[in-house]
């Protein structure tokens, strides 16, 4: 292209934003899951790269331009802008979390307009300080998307809606910049841009920092290939191109012809390759034909979990009264090919069900043991968690779903059991050792035990 080094730095700066989102898109469209690992890296590596390159072509644009010099100056522009960026998308983020939780609006749709304020607020502060707007506001995101935030199902459709506005007007901005004329004159040089990026930088990036991650070869393949570009590297093209750097108009003409050569040559590739290398998860669970949901402008220590119910689950081809949920959990709907099946306690449960439970959020782990055929692995110490367990349920259920042997006779209830061995000295409180299990009376009515408290190992 017959430009200066610092210029070819700038255009690898600027191309060197992938786009995650479209990957998942494209496979979603076939009908396709990439296993979690895969997915969870390219989605890390797209949230993270943006701020990067944002960095990156903000100090290649600040040096060309004179304002910042090669050296200590420069790292030090690094270091200003990711240090404040993080600390105050991290602080801008629980603040609004917590702003959420406890400002009581009296519309639920001023919760929305909230988020978003906070949103601006994470990316204004920390750019007026000195620091990465991009990246503050990218960590804010993260924290706020992984806190329990009041009404966030629909702060989640509000922003998910105006992101997708957002995203139309910007294409249609950018398609007005381009001149198709001009892409033909830097076809070459694009082309050369393009493969190079495909075929050579990326998975020499790729193998470099994940192979002493133990990915397998073909992992390594399929990460190599899905470097997909979006709208991010022309957004960023337009920095030097408004900036006044003299190859400006250049960088932008080929910047937005690599990334269409990405979207037309990865983009419809994507799925054979995953298919090829087999990173896909064929047995990812499909989207559910139904949502249930709850709108809140109170946090709720809840949830609404929706279960695909595999053949070989323990609650499948049992009735709904055989299943020994806790007392906090309760099943609000069954889909079954494309109906809705009010639960009643006759009603059996089969595999492709789709269930819906409510529970609180601490008997989750437990809950999982009957929808999910496989052991759990959990991230927190093993512990013990107490249940209330309804005192009918029989003493069979609970070895079923939980391994918890108690009795020889199955047909037993815990009432039954408890009663038997306290006898007249049955009363809330009191406690018995069945094996390596302890059972409390939590609700005596009339010297009859109603509620039973379950002692459950949590194990990793």
């Amino acid at each position: 292209m017959d430009v200066p080094l610092l210029v070819g730095l700038l255009l690898g700066s600027i191309v060197g934003s992938t786009d995650a989102a479209a990957v998942f898109s494209i496979l979603r469209g076939q009908g396709l899951r990439l296993k979690e690992r895969i997915a969870a890296t390219l989605e890390i590596e797209s949230g993270s790269n943006d701020p990067m390159a944002v960095l990156l072509t903000l100090a290649c644009v600040s040096i060309l331009l004179g304002d910042v010099e090669p050296g200590w100056s420069l790292i030090a522009f690094f270091l200003q802008q990711a240090l404040i960026g993080a600390a105050g998308g991290v602080a801008v983020g629980w603040v609004g979390v917590w702003v959420s939780n406890r400002v009581p609006l009296t519309a639920v749709g001023l919760y929305p307009a909230l988020v978003l304020g906070t949103g601006l607020l994470a990316y204004g502060l920390p750019a007026y300080l000195g620091g990465s707007g991009f990246l503050s506001v990218y960590l804010a995101g993260l924290v706020m998307g992984n806190a329990r935030v009041a009404f966030k199902r629909g702060i989640l459709l509000a922003h998910d809606g105006g992101a997708w506005i957002a995203q139309i007007v910007m294409f249609i901005m950018l398609g007005l910049l381009a001149t198709p004329s001009r892409l033909v004159d830097v076809a070459v040089e694009g082309m050369l841009v393009g493969s190079v990026l495909m075929f050579v930088a990326r998975p020499v990036a790729v193998f470099v920092t994940l192979a002493p991650l133990r990915f397998s070869l073909r992992e390594l393949a399929f990460l190599s290939w899905v470097g997909l570009k979006g709208a991010i590297p022309i957004i960023l093209a337009m920095y030097p191109l408004v900036l006044g750097v003299p190859e400006g108009a250049l960088l932008f003409n080929v910047v937005f012809f690599v990334v269409l050569l990405s979207a037309l040559t990865q983009g419809w590739t994507i799925p054979p390759v995953a298919k090829w290398t087999g990173v896909w998860d064929p047995e990812g669970r499909p989207d559910p034909p139904v949502t249930l949901e709850i709108n809140s402008v109170r946090h709720l220590d809840g949830d609404i979990v929706e279960y695909r119910v595999e053949p070989d689950a323990p609650a499948a081809g049992r009735r709904v009264r055989e299943l020994a949920l806790p007392e906090s959990a309760l099943i609000a709907m069954i889909a079954r090919e494309g109906e809705i099946i009010p639960p009643r306690g006759s009603t059996r449960i089969r595999s492709d069900d789709y269930v819906f439970v409510v529970m609180k959020a601490d008997v989750r782990p437990v809950v999982d043991r009957m929808f999910v055929p496989r052991p759990l692995t959990l991230s927190e110490p093993p512990k013990i968690l107490e249940l209330p367990m309804d005192a009918r349920t029989r003493v069979g259920d609970l070895e079923d779903f939980y391994g918890i042997h108690l009795d020889p006779d199955p047909e037993r209830t815990l009432g039954d059991l408890m009663s038997e061995r306290l006898g007249d000295e049955l009363e809330e409180g009191a406690e018995i050792l069945a094996g390596e299990i302890r059972l409390a009376a939590r609700s005596v009515v009339e010297g009859k035990v109603e509620t039973v408290g379950v002692e459950i190992l949590l194990e990793e």
